[in-house]
């Protein structure tokens, strides 16, 4: 089957280009993400299961973060695309709903078709609880990142670049981003997957700030 036949390549094609990621982005981030956008899909009972697991599995490949650029990322993405056998409609949803996905410093205000919500909730549950806090301090290890630095202010509104570039702390990227998704959720399922997590960082940073003070 043709569907059968296009998920099977695009996982390989993910494995490859992110499977050795250190910055929290790899083939088992992806496979998270696939798993509860299926999940919820599921459970909602909404969306076209083809057009919301190929998303999942290719909404990283054209993140800037992960490219030399913005655009050069789109290209890998279309390229890929293009080699596959899809219809040019599947392929042109696909990208809408990849393109929904990014937080973008909380700039990204597109309106979103149900399988752009259910996929952007699944990778917005994997940046939060247990997973979420070891994703953080991998991807600010990886950046260059102070783990803390009580100099640095929380930024309360922030541009795209100022997101991507600002100066900024793994531990301040809990306030700016983190601990702001549970109330961003789009479906019913996301938001009660993500209660315990959302509880699991709020008991984490008081711990942390404890020992950061040196009060145990």
């Amino acid at each position: 089957m043709m569907k059968e036949k296009n998920i099977h390549l695009t996982e390989k094609f993910v494995r490859d280009t992110l499977g050795e990621d250190s910055t929290g982005h790899d083939w088992h981030h992806i496979e998270r993400v696939r798993k509860n956008a299926l999940y919820i899909a599921k459970k909602e009972q909404a969306g076209d299961p083809f057009l919301i697991e190929m998303a999942a599995l290719l909404h990283d490949i054209p993140d800037a973060k992960l490219n030399t650029s913005r655009e050069a990322g789109e290209r890998k993405l279309s390229d890929f695309l293009q080699e596959i056998e899809i219809a040019e409609e599947a392929s042109s949803s696909i990208k809408t709903i990849i393109d929904s996905v990014s937080f973008k410093g909380g700039n990204n205000k597109k309106v979103l078709t149900v399988e752009a919500k259910i996929v952007q909730d699944a990778d917005r549950l994997d940046a939060i609880g247990a997973v979420g806090i070891a994703r953080a301090f991998a991807y600010g290890g990886k950046k260059g990142q102070p783990i803390h630095d009580p100099c640095l202010e929380i930024r309360k509104v922030m541009t795209e670049d100022e997101y991507r570039n600002g100066k900024s702390s793994s531990i301040n990227h809990f306030y700016e981003k983190l601990l702001k998704l549970r109330e961003l959720l789009n479906t019913d399922t996301a938001r009660e997957m993500a209660e315990e997590r959302h509880q699991i960082m709020e008991k984490y940073l008081h711990q942390f700030f404890i020992e950061w003070n040196g009060q145990a």
